[in-house]
């Protein structure tokens, strides 16, 4: 045998570089590795930019200012899977920040992001482009462009992911695009509305409760709540609620309750199932605020139609909410208020509310710090007096007449409105007429005769004319200086403003002092340029000009030039001669 000699390795070929392995504690070094033509360097880079992100804003603003944005939307699109799974990792953190996604808007990176939404494409894919779809998604011109781009379909396929991040994103970006009217209908077309409910049972709370907020959104619309029906929601909601782990989240959950509530089929449908005792609990049984507040404003929503405010009678509602009046909460007291004001609506509830002694408890509430309790409170009197004598009657021995003269003062035209329709509610019956204008109704009157709020305006002349209807009440208005307003709203282009305007009109001029004094200030002037249009003239207005005439025999003689068999002239009758209609009859 020959002896063995050692075999040289062969020398390296000359064009290969040897592997360089890089490291680097500078962003601006990584970022400019993102324009490497090397999968291996971007996957590093992009890895690395991802970390540094996570970090913080602070972060995502200096990448931003190094350039890492644009060859990062670039990258999204690579097609090594592992480069483009890393720069989605990067972009999706990044886009957080509000100056990222004014620059991610600019470069139409949109489109690019959504093509990533397919299934065949990688779950972590996934994750982070539904990140920044998240991000983007606040924007109203991004919406409108993901909206444009089909984004909406395969965002609701991705509901059904079996990543919770993935479902996460994907229905909080669908919060916020539903934001605006076609992305609901949209939703409904997509079939959207069987994942947004099975995300119910996440065993993610946040997961539950962005699919309640986007359910939200879209039962506010009709086919929806129809589409909702069909898919069972109900008993979704209805188990939902019924879990004591989930009391943070049955706040969302009733407010969808309370839009699907609107339609009468639901309500029969939850009637049967049981549901509608299950709402009335929430009302009852001591929980948190905003629990019982929102189901106190379900009960309002489904009161807006007639059979339902029977059925809920039927239920003894009324009892229910006279219990809430007693309660503390600012919110829940004026929910429970707008409640009453819709069932007062059923003849058969306004007699129940009193019997229980509910409209002491209303009118306690008058006193209240909370401008919207004070008007709500309010808003239930006066749905309950509202052809209602015996109510009206009720108001006054607990002697809300004095806290409703009051009220006329508030800073709030709501309050206002509504406390001035309960007065003319009441004024029907001569000794609560007599009390309200001993507590100083008519002076009281005189701010809501100037607001500018049209219906505070409308209330207020009502009121007036209602408490006007005697000598008393027409000598208080004459004393508080309230002639000079009412005449002035003469001049009104609301059409119903001048309409009550002149029935108070008419009421003043049943006396002759008043009249006199109407007419010194311009009413009669006003009333005949009134009747000589025909866009402005009305029954009330020539009634109003015809009670003002019959006041004044010799002027009404001047005028018409003639007189009815039942004017009977007094000592003091004249005939001044023709009036001519261009010239304003002057009063001595």
């Amino acid at each position: 045998m020959g002896k063995k000699v050692k075999k040289e390795s062969e020398p390296p070929s000359k064009d290969v570089f040897d592997p360089l392995p890089i490291e680097s504690k500078k962003a601006a070094t990584v970022v400019l590795m993102l324009n490497s033509p090397e999968e291996e360097v971007l996957v590093k880079a992009c890895e690395a930019i991802h970390k540094f992100a996570e970090k913080g804003d602070e972060n995502r603003s200096s990448l931003l200012g190094l350039g890492a944005v644009e060859p990062l939307s670039h990258l999204i699109s690579h097609e090594d899977k592992l480069v483009r799974r890393n720069a989605f990792m990067a972009l999706g953190v990044m886009a957080a920040n509000s100056d990222v996604k004014r620059l991610l808007k600019k470069l139409d990176a949109i489109p690019s992001i959504i093509g990533k939404l397919s299934p065949e494409e990688d779950v972590v894919v996934h994750e982070f482009a539904t990140l920044c779809l998240a991000s983007l998604s606040v924007d109203f011109s991004c919406k409108v462009q993901i909206s444009d781009q089909e984004g909406l379909e395969p965002l609701i396929q991705l509901l059904s992911s079996p990543d919770p991040d993935v479902k996460k994103n994907s229905v909080e970006t669908i919060c916020n695009l539903v934001q605006d009217l076609p992305s609901r209908v949209a939703v409904r077309e997509l079939n959207g509305v069987p994942p947004l409910l099975e995300l119910l049972r996440s065993e993610f709370p946040v997961i539950q409760q962005l699919s309640l907020r986007t359910l939200v959104i879209v039962t506010t619309d009709t086919d929806t709540r129809a589409t909702f029906r069909e898919e069972q929601g109900f008993d979704r909601l209805l188990e939902f609620l019924c879990n004591k782990e989930f009391s943070d989240l049955h706040v969302e959950a009733l407010q969808v309750l309370s839009n699907c509530l609107e339609d009468r089929d639901s309500l029969q449908l939850i009637h049967e199932t049981g549901g509608l005792q299950r709402l009335l609990q929430f009302i009852t049984t001591p929980t948190l605020l905003d629990i019982q507040t929102n189901a106190v404003k379900a009960i309002y929503r489904v009161a807006q139609s007639s059979e339902n405010r029977k059925l809920l009678h039927e239920q003894d509602i009324e009892r229910s909410l006279v219990e809430l009046l007693s309660l503390e909460g600012d919110s829940l007291r004026t929910a429970t208020c707008q409640a009453v004001a819709a069932m007062s609506l059923h003849l058969a509830s306004k007699d129940a509310f009193r019997d229980l002694d509910g409209i002491r408890a209303v009118v306690q509430l008058l006193g209240s710090e909370g401008g919207e309790v004070r008007e709500a409170a309010a808003q239930a009197l006066s749905s309950l007096t509202s052809s209602n004598q015996l109510n009206a009657y009720a108001v006054y021995e607990a002697e809300g007449d004095e806290g409703l003269v009051q009220q006329l003062h508030d800073v709030i035209p709501g309050a206002v409105a509504h406390a001035a329709a309960v007065l003319t509610n009441m004024a029907e019956q001569e000794v609560l007429r007599c009390s309200i204008l001993s507590h100083g109704a008519m002076a009281a009157l005189l701010e809501p005769l100037k607001s500018a709020d049209t219906h505070t305006l409308v209330r207020a002349t009502q009121a007036l004319a209602a408490l006007a209807c005697d000598a008393e009440g027409r000598a208080d208005l004459r004393n508080a200086g309230g002639l000079v307003p009412l005449v002035q709203l003469l001049q009104s282009n609301h059409k119903e403003v001048r309409r009550n305007a002149c029935w108070a009109i008419s009421v003043c001029a049943n006396d002759e002092p008043t009249a006199v004094e109407m007419c010194k200030l311009g009413a009669l002037d006003l009333l005949q340029e009134i009747n000589s249009s025909a866009n402005r003239r009305n029954k009330f207005s020539e009634i109003a000009l015809q009670r003002l005439l019959d006041s004044n025999l010799s002027l009404k003689y001047s005028l018409t030039n003639t007189l009815a068999p039942t004017d009977i002239t007094m000592d003091g009758f004249y005939d001044p001669g023709k009036v001519w209609e261009s010239l304003p009859f002057r009063w001595l």
